[in-house]
């Protein structure tokens, strides 16, 4: 059994915490860390901490912000408020089944089975949010 101190595993420890492991544990936890360390460094070494072709897109997306005017900013501001508000004057049920389609990503089927509703009134439900939103989104 050995004795490992969480502080230098996890970095939300602002105190010492010391807990005892079997030897196998603690090997794996240092293997690791080990890991860790050489990947971070093979990252700095080759530049990659600065790759855009990352899978959630969150560099691009920031590179691309950056070369927005202000007015082009300002206007998306105001269309993605011009959304919110629309999609807040849809009632409870057909807000939350357009949020959980077209903002969360699911499919009508796993809305469906999550509410435990048929998914034709899903659907249905969906369709009759994104009608009132577009009337809405015309009239204001």
């Amino acid at each position: 059994m050995k004795i490992i101190n969480l502080r230098d595993y996890y970095p939300f420890y602002t105190q010492d915490t010391l807990l005892e492991v079997s030897d196998e544990v603690a090997q794996a936890m240092a293997e690791a860390e080990r890991l860790e360390r050489n990947y971070i460094s093979r990252m700095y070494y080759h530049k990659a901490q600065y790759s855009l072709d990352a899978g959630d897109g969150i560099e691009a997306s920031a590179v691309e912000c950056r070369n927005l005017s202000p007015e082009v900013v300002l206007d998306l501001m105001e269309r993605h408020c011009r959304l919110c508000r629309a999609l807040n004057e849809l009632p409870e049920i057909q807000g939350r089944r357009v949020e959980a389609h077209y903002l969360l990503g699911q499919s009508q089927k796993e809305i469906a089975e999550a509410e435990g509703v048929a998914k034709s009134s899903v659907s249905e439900s969906i369709k009759k949010g994104l009608a009132a939103m577009r009337k809405y989104l015309e009239e204001n």
